[in-house]
């Protein structure tokens, strides 16, 4: 039998923080050979970050901000292969940006133009990763599980994977190849950047320091664990904005802080108890395990280990959204499933991804 083939590829992600695009380098089969390359992010200008942020459910200048998302991928692209000295690129994972997620309608909607992006970049994109997994009565998120499960590699295992961006998703990893649940807690970061935006001007709570100085409601705190999606079982999935009331208004903006951030890890918390077995340690990934308030919260409410992936896996805990997305790539290429039953809900494994040439 011969090896699989081999890409390098470009994974791009523009998470629902709406902070920026993450480029990141992979060399991979799709399988277990992975690897990591360099890896940058390129901050949304706040202009371009309100107008994003104004399309968010599908209304407004929705072209506009498409094409303007596509041309600053380009840019990250251009800017990582040229500080690095990349040379050939074989792919481009392009996630594009999420303005709706509604799957339970039949419904994603990433915006992106992949092939104004092929164009741009004179390689080979592939983007359109959900849409498959929803036709297939799947939740089309999340997506990295297949990608967790490759890096988790000879870890102890259950070990549970925690990706803190916008909305917080955990993929749990047990002993057997197919033993894998993944699914979205709830809100990440989102809920707690608006906040701060709102009451503050910051875009987000620097390494927790507002949650720190106040006090969590309790009673905003058990109106938000009421929600009937904590008992649902998973797999599930949400958009940005479904938990957009449970904002604690009437609050003091320390106060707001720290309930918000209790919301986030009690949601997590609620999660672990759709596990087949408990996780023996939590690694955590995304911009919220630079918020310390929330990773203490995490570790009360867990009882167990919980640390950032990065020394555990060697890795930068920013770059692995992209990188999956690289790894998908290289799979949707190879004719890979991107998802399972039990990571999705879709009927059966799924492919995904279109395919853009380069011009």
């Amino acid at each position: 039998m011969s090896a699989a083939r081999v890409y390098r590829v470009i994974g791009l992600m523009s998470g629902t923080s709406l902070d920026g695009i993450d480029a990141a380098f992979l060399t991979t089969d799709g399988r277990a050979r992975i690897e990591r390359g360099p890896f940058l992010t390129r901050p949304y200008a706040p202009q371009f970050r309100a107008r994003l942020r104004a399309v968010l459910g599908g209304v407004g200048d929705v072209a506009g901000v498409e094409r303007e998302l596509t041309e600053l991928h380009a840019e990250a692209i251009n800017a990582l292969r040229t500080e690095n000295a990349l040379g050939d690129v074989d792919l481009v994972g392009f996630h594009g940006h999420t303005i709706l997620h509604r799957p339970r309608e039949g419904r994603t909607w990433q915006i992106g133009d992949g092939a104004l992006l092929a164009r741009l970049t004179g390689v080979e994109v592939v983007n359109d990763f959900r849409s498959n997994d929803v036709a297939a009565g799947g939740e089309g998120a999340p997506l990295a599980p297949l990608y967790h499960q490759a890096l988790a590699g000879a870890l102890a295992r259950p070990v549970a994977v925690l990706n803190i961006g916008g909305v917080a998703n955990v993929t749990w990893i047990g002993a057997e190849e197919d033993d894998l649940l993944a699914f979205d807690t709830g809100p990440g970061n989102a809920l707690l950047d608006d906040w701060m935006l709102q009451h503050t001007g910051r875009p987000l709570d620097e390494g927790g320091a507002m949650a720190r100085q106040g006090r969590v409601s309790e009673a905003h705190l058990a109106r938000f664990l009421a929600n009937p999606y904590f008992a649902r079982r998973p797999p599930k999935s949400l958009d940005r904005d479904d938990f957009a009331g449970a904002m604690p208004e009437g609050l003091s903006p320390a106060d707001g802080a720290a309930t918000l951030t209790a919301m986030t890890a009690a949601a997590v918390a609620a999660g672990a108890r759709h596990f087949r077995a408990p996780a023996g340690r939590w690694l955590v990934t995304g911009g919220g395990r630079h918020n310390e308030a929330l990773m203490a919260a995490l570790r009360t409410r867990l009882g167990v280990p919980v640390e950032p992936i990065d020394a555990a896996l060697a890795c930068d805990g920013d770059a692995l959204e992209a990188q999956a997305f690289a790894y998908l790539a290289a799979r949707s290429v190879e004719g890979l499933p991107l998802s399972l039953p039990s990571t999705t809900g879709a009927r059966t494994s799924v492919r995904g991804g279109k395919r853009h040439p380069a011009r």
